[in-house]
């Protein structure tokens, strides 16, 4: 699809909806109020309110996408929320599950504990461009940039709401929301007064060609929590939970790709993930709010790198201290996040031949504060933040902390009942960066009615480098089998070195988001949402091969090894290996040119009959247009992950008396992945089709049972081509609610 015909096709949609429904609605849109009790999500909102009946979506208040309350329909981006009723029931058996539900978010799921999001763009092995927030606190981690979703909430009966903004936030979240972001909020211990219990018991299948005799894995989880008020200033909640899951099989034979390398052989593991959280709340008759959190959670299995796996040991935890404040629209918090562990390699060995270890302590504190007002016909949104790393890692040695600090400003002013101007920007100074970062964000919102919204916009996002992208220090080898030379070595290995450096050049990566998107009330009970976007990506860091091997300079000690009878032999049969092994000397990180993404995303969402919710959604996300300085265009291609074109999702929810199903289906076309190991691994994963489905009773008491099937066709699903094999999931669960009244 042309962008030409993918941006009429888009137009066409939004008008044509927007025309319809304002003829039938002719209901203004709301005049500017006084902003919310709640700007942000440094502490949980007040509930949104539900709809009365299954469909009345546009009534969903949101906070992600300015630091505001806001319906839904009025949020100057695109965003897709998952309210309570959504997750109460959801066949989704974890979040990647859950999330790639999301119109034009990827998700990719590597291994038992490893997971990687990203929106509008390839994800990637520990992707780094997608902000995930829990109760105002970031689970980013800021050594590397990714997200460690272990750390999320286990038991989703916590959950209050979940709102992922599709599309670059930087003007107002700052410098890791370049894709988009997950922000998480749970219910605060008055809304979860009583105890709630909830357990599962689980087997998958591990056969990755028939009859080969491999056994089936099993899962197991238990989670709690405890809530109440204790006079009516104070109130407590707290929560546990443990889960475990074996490993998933690994991918055997040749990686296909066309070549003769094989999926290397690593001991798989599963994940351990035992969690403890308390928070206590004192709330003040004239509306402050304090609100003091803390836990710790741990987790283990393997994490995927362009390095290889790497294995995080048992006992790797982060734990956390959090205070918030909040006085009608002001809020203030900080918090203070410490992540201690180690993770060897499992294929990246030293010199030596012994596994790389990986050991890394990090500790981030931040502190925030906003504010929000009503100024006439504006409503002024503002606020900033400064946050401080301490880093002791072994593979980055060359530094150990690190400073930054930013504030923004916008406004949202009504220029009539049907149009309204968003304009805000945020800048950022980094200690690693030597100039200060300007995110600007600029929207139309056309509001031709009140459940109605037009929105044309552009904003900047950007990520700075992280302390492994400046600082990376590690060589690791490559074993050459000598066999492949003489028979009578077998079991004997060359090992070829590679060095892997940091880069202190590199400037931050930014991209520039183009939005055109409606989203509107079509009937009383459906929600309709179409968005195009292009965005273009500059500077972006990308972990490469900086030099390879020649045929006549082969590695240090190969000319010296005693199988060959001088140096001009041993250089001769080192350019016939390198022709075909092709071994690189040297990776490091680069800021690559530029890249192009756009691509269109649909989605409906209504409600049949009394008990029965419906949603769809289809993706389309054009080939990336790479342009590398010194790069043809194939070359340019081989730099980067290439998304799947096609994504369609759907699903529905009903009950029929204490009997309950949600089944959902999300279908995945191929993608090209690069991104782990060298160019030998390197390949495309085929398309696949999952559903899921959840069925239960609720018994008196409030007590549920029910069974979730996750991949009811038992396909072959490999989400990565160096990703772990997924197949049929059985899960049966039981829900013990005791309410206090």
């Amino acid at each position: 699809m042309k962008p030409f015909r993918v941006l009429t096709v888009a137009m066409a949609l939004t008008f044509a909806g927007s025309s319809a429904a304002f003829a039938k609605q002719a209901a203004q849109a709301p005049k500017p109020a006084a902003p919310a009790q709640t700007p942000q999500t440094q502490a949980p909102p007040p509930a949104p309110p539900k709809p009365t009946t299954p469909g009345a979506y546009e009534e969903t208040v949101v906070v992600s996408a300015s630091k505001t309350e806001q319906k839904i329909v009025d949020a100057p981006a695109t965003m897709t929320v998952f309210t309570p009723m959504m997750l109460e029931n959801t066949p989704s058996v974890s979040y990647a599950d859950l999330l790639r539900g999301v119109p034009g978010v990827n998700v990719t799921q590597f291994s038992a504990r490893d997971m990687n999001i990203t929106s509008r763009a390839a994800t990637s092995s520990l992707a780094t461009g997608q902000l995930a927030v829990l109760d105002g606190r970031s689970l980013y981690q800021d050594f590397f940039g990714f997200v460690m979703w272990d750390f999320m909430p286990a038991d989703l009966n916590e959950i209050k709401q979940i709102e992922v903004i599709r599309g670059p936030a930087s003007a107002v979240w700052g410098a890791n929301a370049l894709s988009g972001v997950v922000n998480i909020i749970t219910k605060s211990p008055r809304e979860m007064r009583g105890g709630h219990v909830s357990m599962g018991v689980g087997t998958f299948n591990k056969e990755v060609t028939k009859g080969d005799g491999a056994k089936s894995g099993n899962m197991f989880f238990v989670n709690g929590t405890l809530a109440d008020a204790i006079n009516k200033d104070w109130s407590y909640k707290l929560s546990a939970g443990y889960s475990q899951t074996d490993a998933f099989a690994r991918p055997t034979g040749l990686i296909p790709n066309g070549g003769t390398t094989s999926y290397p052989s690593f001991t798989n593991e599963g994940t351990k993930q035992p969690k403890f959280e308390a928070r206590l709340d004192r709330d003040f008759t004239n509306g402050q709010k304090l609100t003091f959190s803390a836990g710790t959670g741990a987790t283990s299995g393997i994490m995927e790198t362009g390095l290889g796996p790497f294995r995080i040991d048992s006992g790797t935890r982060m734990s956390f201290g959090k205070v918030g404040y909040n006085n009608k629209a002001f809020h203030a918090q900080a918090f203070l996040n410490v992540l201690d562990g180690q993770a060897p390699g499992l294929l990246a060995s030293d010199t030596a031949g012994q596994p790389v270890q990986f050991l890394f302590n990090t500790k981030t504190f931040d502190f925030e504060a906003g504010d929000s007002r009503a100024i006439g016909k504006n409503v002024l949104t503002y606020g900033g933040n400064i946050r401080y790393n301490k880093f002791n890692l072994t593979l980055a040695p060359g530094e150990t902390s690190r400073s930054e600090g930013g504030g923004y400003v916008q406004d949202e002013l009504f220029l009539s009942d049907y149009v309204r101007l968003v304009a805000g920007a945020r800048l950022d100074k980094f200690s690693s960066i030597s100039k200060a970062v300007f995110s600007p964000r600029i929207a139309l919102v056309l509001k031709p009615a009140a459940a109605q919204t037009v929105r044309v916009s552009y904003n900047r996002a950007f990520r700075a480098p992280s302390l492994i992208n400046n600082n990376l220090d590690v060589t690791i080898t490559n074993p050459f089998p000598l066999s492949a030379l003489n028979p009578a070595l077998a079991g004997k290995f060359f090992l070829v070195p590679t060095h892997a450096s940091g880069n202190k050049d590199l400037t931050e990566e930014h991209v520039d988001a183009f939005e055109l998107s409606y989203t509107g009330k079509l009937t009383e009970r459906t929600l309709l949402s179409v968005a195009y976007y292009m965005n273009k990506a500059k500077n972006e860091i990308f972990f490469t091969v900086a030099e390879n091997y020649g045929l006549t300079t082969p590695p240090p000690g190969w000319t010296s090894l005693s199988i060959f009878p001088n140096v001009p032999t041993a250089i001769g049969t080192w350019s016939a290996v390198q022709k075909s092994a092709n071994f690189p000397k040297e990776f490091t990180y680069k800021n690559l040119g530029t890249q192009t993404n756009q691509g269109l995303e649909i989605g409906l969402e209504s409600g049949v009959g009394e008990d029965m919710t419906f949603y769809a959604n289809y993706s389309y996300q054009a080939q990336p247009k790479p342009e590398f300085p010194g790069l043809t265009e194939t070359q340019a291609l081989a730099e980067v992950n290439l998304p799947a074109k096609h994504r369609f999702n759907y699903g529905i929810t009903s009950s029929i008396w204490r009997i309950f199903y949600s089944m959902n289906a999300s279908f995945v076309g191929k993608a090209f992945w690069q991104d782990v190991l060298d160019a030998r691994y390197n390949g495309e994963t085929s398309r696949y089709a999952v559903t899921n489905l959840v069925i239960g009773t609720v018994l008196k008491g409030k007590t549920t049972v029910q069974i979730r099937v996750n991949n009811i066709s038992n396909a072959k699903v490999q989400q990565h081509i160096f990703g772990d094999i997924m197949k049929r999931q059985i899960v049966a669960e039981l829900k013990i609610n005791m309410p206090k009244k």
